[in-house]
């Protein structure tokens, strides 16, 4: 080959490289595609807001208080539902059980291919519910909090990030992908927006940081 030519090509071949890399496709999704898709920042920045600032109170909090991982259609329950709405080439079986498929956590980056690897994020966690107003609500109330899969609450990631995650609000807890803490930011006020919960302080003013990011 004439090497003008193929200097030509080497340069388009960087290039597109480049545009890619740019683009995000070499380092994983941006954002999960199975997340139903948070309010913008400027909503979120209306919606935060409007969120009444209260001190938090965990008194009586018991996570049986919050019936989760609810059977969601024929054999299928809450998990086995994410698990296939946020994996890729999910095989199950006749139980609803994922068999085999792969993962991508938002969270932190990584890709697994076991199920047992994933765990189910409550983005907004049970116990900040409760101390956030769920304490007065019914438990079917809890259960519809709990297994919410309309707005964006629940998410499969890497199970030790979630545990590491635990019951911590953004003040004190993000995740380590920054390229994601905005999708989360807009997802934790839409939630609790949507169930009319309160922030305290520290949260607050975490989020706002957050949000005039975005």
């Amino acid at each position: 080959m004439p090497k003008f030519y193929a200097r030509r090509r080497l340069g388009f071949l960087a290039a597109f490289t480049g545009l890619i890399a740019s683009a995000g496709l070499l380092n994983g999704p941006a954002v999960s595609a199975a997340l139903p898709t948070p309010v913008s920042a400027a909503t979120a920045r209306t919606y935060l807001s409007s969120l009444t600032v209260a001190t938090e109170d965990r008194t009586g909090y018991d996570r049986d208080l919050f019936p989760h991982w609810i059977t969601q259609s024929g054999s299928c329950n809450t998990r086995e539902t994410i698990l296939k709405r946020d994996g890729t080439d999910v095989v199950t079986d006749s139980s609803c059980a994922a068999t085999s498929g792969s993962w991508y956590s938002p969270y932190d980056g990584a890709t697994w291919s076991a199920s047992s690897d994933v765990d189910i994020d409550h983005v907004v966690p049970l116990a900040e519910a409760w101390d956030s107003g769920a304490d007065s609500w019914t438990t079917s109330r809890r259960q519809s909090f709990a297994n919410d899969l309309t707005r964006p609450q629940l998410l499969a990631v890497t199970d030790n990030v979630n545990q590491s995650k635990g019951d911590q609000d953004p003040a004190t807890w993000m995740p380590s992908r920054s390229a994601y803490r905005c999708t989360y930011v807009r997802a934790w006020v839409q939630v609790k927006h949507y169930y009319d919960l309160s922030v305290d302080s520290a949260e607050k003013s975490a989020l706002q940081g957050y949000l005039a990011d975005c």
